[in-house]
């Protein structure tokens, strides 16, 4: 099948002449929408033109295959080797060739070829990875170990790269960074001698990676579970999606089988791809409206029971030996006898009755809950009872990531945007069209975060439309811009050298995003986006780093910051930090003690939500050190300097209730240092280094920059890096603390693969006090067994618990560890440990899932290392892509 047909066999593509007429650099024209007829004919003609030598040089493994599918017995035929297909390839397209005569007639025959060889019968495998074989059953390709435990599909792509060959760039070219799949240039260096050769297949071959990359090897979910235009999509089809999603490790395949199963439902369902897209990130709304799943284990278990009628003491035994709650509703659906065949779930009715169980709270709302499962469970089939189960539980854990979604929804709109429009698009163009497309959603993205608003301008509008229709808008917070940490004032100076920057205190307080505004008048977005479900009547609203709405925890925030509003100020967007404080006050002995900070341990005591103003103990002050927005403009695009001054130009310090961060522009790091001292002797963590001017300089919302730095006094003093781990575990004590956990085990998160990697084993930091309270948050999170999605390696707590509890904690540096699994196949075979943890403060600002990840802590070793040897220099840069 020629290259065109493959493409364009699902899109209703159809291939351009196949007179010989020459193209442009060789591109053959994708029509969409042509009549069928017309595609019959030129897949006709399109086989006939791909045997022309001039056209395209077939290998002997290629033509065994071709004579045997005209015979019509194509799979009798022995397949050739892949490092032999490999072999015969590169000779052909130009590779390396020790003889000379052979290397001259190479370049005679390249100079006629007008595309890379695409190879109907070769895997995705094969073509990306060039002599790697298929996996056989039960090997690593698996996500689970054969002893059950989830491996990270980080740790896997790792582990196979060391054993394979340079992916060959006239086919397929390893993805570029947008797409998430790391290139091994030291390797491609060492096989590739001709320079010169390389960049030139290179770029004949990038206008093809993408598409060939995605679409070359078809599947048949979309095929598997059909269903009419105008219907209700069948859960049954994304739960197959699922299945494909989770039996495969390779990023190209999994956003392929997304990207396919997007199309269809844009081009059945339209109404119901809103809904799909939810559920394949496992949320019911935007993060800010607060409405989740994560519904207990021991719910869950009695809802299997009552519902497949089975012993709950069976179902718990069930569940030791797998470790799967969702499988374990598979088995017991399996053998749950049924008088009639009930009618097949819907997207539409499971995202319902998803959304009923999530809202539903007060009297007997447990038993409700219940009833609402068994609903689900009664009239599911085959896997999905393990998705419906898994996703009440609030992880998918299919290795589906938020931000593969999000490149599979620029493609889909892109590919049924170009077919609904019947356009004319040769592979680059189309290349180019996906490229410009994904980074417009993921912009759009990171502005607006709510798919409610996103996801219908796409349709209605397509990516332009979308880009000018969804821009920042009061009332829905962004994804905070964060900074890299750095161990040496030289780093910094290093970093910035010959630019301009500034130093800002580090504020221990939790970081704030203050929305200001008046519901229905944001500039240039829709009446919908203005005013949000949630959106408070009083104009103002206080999100935290995680998109939780604290204008409850905070009323007193609520009332302070408008006295701080000059009065041509209609509406704004402010980055800050709330920090506890103390006002002036006499002591005992009647002398002044002048206002100043309180450590975040005293801003911690006070209670999520429901906080009434005569319960305040602690009182608050903001602390604003950006401008995202005013009056109706986004400002995200300026840089630093310019924010900064109109942020000073509207807005007032007001004594106890507002101010300004304390910044420095510093040029010497004798002047960081002195800054840095006296940040901390008025209570700081330490500094924030920021570029000030320039493009360098505007905000990157949802990613951890390199332009912006942060020193903190641990980081200086030798102490090491501070993480946010997750409390997964827990160890009884013994002696002085008997009857309470004596340490504690912790994790990072991994979300590509939705794992719990553990990282150490905590006991140093605690009070009395401290161990006390610590048994009473644990101990109704305790577990009957370790999670299927817990990979710990050798480590073994006494008790697990639930993923709910997130410390920061301080360590001296990190090893190499044959017990622990965090950022296992990374760095090394081995998982990566802190030595000397220390426990600093509990992090209630943050959700397990913001945890510190395996690439951070991979991150980390590597800057120690080279920290270590040479001063170091910085980490590349990472966000939410």
């Amino acid at each position: 099948m020629a290259r065109d047909q493959q493409i364009g066999g699902f899109f209703g593509a159809k291939p351009g002449p196949s007179d010989g007429t020459k193209k442009d650099k060789g591109q053959s024209k994708l029509t969409f929408g042509a009549p069928k007829a017309d595609n019959a004919a030129s897949a006709r003609n399109g086989n006939d033109e791909s045997k022309k030598p001039q056209d395209r040089v077939m290998t002997s493994g290629e033509n065994e295959r071709e004579e045997a599918r005209r015979a019509g017995q194509k799979e009798a035929v022995p397949q050739a080797s892949s490092s032999k297909l490999a072999e015969e390839t590169r000779n052909t397209l130009g590779g390396e060739v020790d003889d000379a005569d052979q290397g001259e007639e190479r370049k005679k025959r390249k100079s006629r070829l007008k595309r890379p060889v695409i190879i109907e019968s070769e895997s995705e495998e094969e073509l990306v990875n060039d002599e790697a074989t298929p996996a056989p059953s039960g090997s690593s390709a698996s996500k689970t170990s054969p002893n059950g435990k989830a491996q990270s599909s980080k740790k896997r792509r790792v582990e196979e790269d060391n054993g394979k060959a340079p992916a060959r760039k006239e086919a397929v070219e390893e993805e570029d960074e947008n797409s998430f799949v790391e290139q091994d240039d030291e390797q491609e260096e060492a096989e590739d001698e001709d320079e010169d050769e390389e960049k030139a297949e290179a770029e004949e071959g990038h206008a093809h990676k993408k598409i060939a990359a995605i679409f070359l090897k078809p599947t048949e979910t979309v095929d598997k579970i059909k269903w009419k235009a105008g219907e209700a999509v069948p859960y049954g089809a994304l739960a197959a999606a699922f299945a494909e999603i989770e039996a495969t490790t390779k990023r190209l395949v999994i956003l392929e089988i997304l990207t396919k199963l997007f199309v269809t439902v844009i081009e059945r369902s339209p109404d119901n791809f809103l809904r799909v897209i939810y559920l394949c990130i496992n949320r019911l709304c935007p993060d800010y409206e607060g409405l989740e799943l994560g519904i207990g284990e021991g719910l869950l278990l009695k809802a299997i029971a009552q519902g497949t009628g089975r012993d709950m003491k069976v179902i718990k035994k069930d569940l030791e030996a797998k470790g799967d709650l969702g499988l374990v509703a598979i088995g017991s659906r399996a053998k749950q006898p049924t008088m009639f065949k009930p009618a097949p779930l819907t997207v539409p009715a499971v995202f319902k009755q998803l959304k009923e169980i999530a809202d539903m709270s007060g009297n007997k709302s447990q038993d409700r809950k219940i009833g609402g499962i068994k609903k689900l469970l009664a009239a599911s089939q085959n896997d999905e009872p393990k998705y419906i189960i898994r996703s009440l539980e609030g992880k998918l854990r299919i290795g589906l990531a938020e931000r593969t979604v999000l490149v599979a929804l620029a493609q889909s709109i892109v590919l049924t945007g170009a077919k609904k429009q019947k356009k004319r698009l040769d592979t680059e163009e189309m290349t180019n069209e996906i490229a410009r497309g994904t980074e417009v959603v993921k912009a759009v993205y990171s502005e607006l975060p709510n798919y409610d608003l996103v996801v219908p301008a796409l349709l209605e509008s397509g990516i332009d439309g979308c880009r000018a229709a969804c821009k920042l808008t009061p009332g829905i917070p962004l994804k905070p811009m964060l900074a890299k940490p750095t161990k040496a004032i030289t780093e910094v100076l290093d970093r910035f050298e010959g630019k301009a920057f500034t130093c800002e205190y580090k504020y221990d307080g939790e970081r704030a995003q203050v929305h200001f505004f008046v519901p229905g008048e944001a500039k240039g977005s829709t009446s919908k986006a203005t005013t949000p479900s949630t959106a408070p009547k009083t104009k103002l609203a206080v999100f935290s780093r995680n998109s939780e709405n604290m204008s409850l925890k905070y009323p007193d925030l609520v009332e302070q910051v408008p006295r701080c509003i000059k009065p041509d100020v209609k509406s704004f967007v402010l980055d800050a930090e709330v920090t506890a404080w103390k006002k002036e006050e006499k002591d005992d002995k009647g002398e002044i003690q002048p206002a100043r900070l309180l450590p975040f341990q005293e801003l911690s005591r006070r209670k999520r939500k429901d906080v009434k103003a005569e319960d305040i103990v602690v009182k608050v002050k903001l602390f604003a050190f950006d401008l995202l927005y005013l009056n109706g403009e986004p400002l995200l695009h300026l840089d630093l300097e310019a924010r900064r001054k109109l942020l000073r130009e509207h807005f007032q310090p007001v004594p106890n209730d507002f101010d300004f961060a304390t910044s420095q522009d510093c040029t010497t790091v004798e002047e960081i240092q002195t800054f840095l001292d006296i940040s901390v002797k008025e209570g700081c963590e330490g500094l924030m280094v920021k570029m000030l001017a320039g493009e360098d300089a505007t905000y990157e919302p949802s990613r951890r920059s390199m332009n912006w730095l942060k020193l903190k006094k641990d980081y200086l003093s030798g102490t090491g890096d501070s993480l946010d781990l997750v409390v997964i575990g827990g160890y009884y004590g013994k002696g002085k603390r008997t009857n309470v956990y004596g340490a504690f085990l912790l994790a990072c998160y991994d979300a590509d693969s939705e794992t719990y990697q553990a990282v150490c084993k905590i006991g140093t930091g605690f009070s009395e006090a401290d161990l006390d309270a610590h048994w009473n948050t644990f101990k109704p999170l305790e577990l009957s067994s370790k999670k299927g999605y817990y990979d710990v390696g050798e480590a073994k707590p006494d008790v697990f618990y639930e993923p709910k509890v997130v410390w920061e904690v301080l360590t001296a540096d990190l090893s190499l560890s044959p017990v622990y699994t965090a950022a296992k196949g990374l760095v090394d075979s081995r998982g990566i440990s802190l030595r000397f943890p220390r426990f600093i403060r509990i992090r209630d600002d943050k959700d397990p899932d913001d945890s510190t990840s395996p690439e951070q802590i991979a991150s980390m070793y590597r800057a120690q290392a080279t920290t270590n040897k040479s001063g170091g220099k910085g980490e590349a840069e990472d966000d939410f892509w």
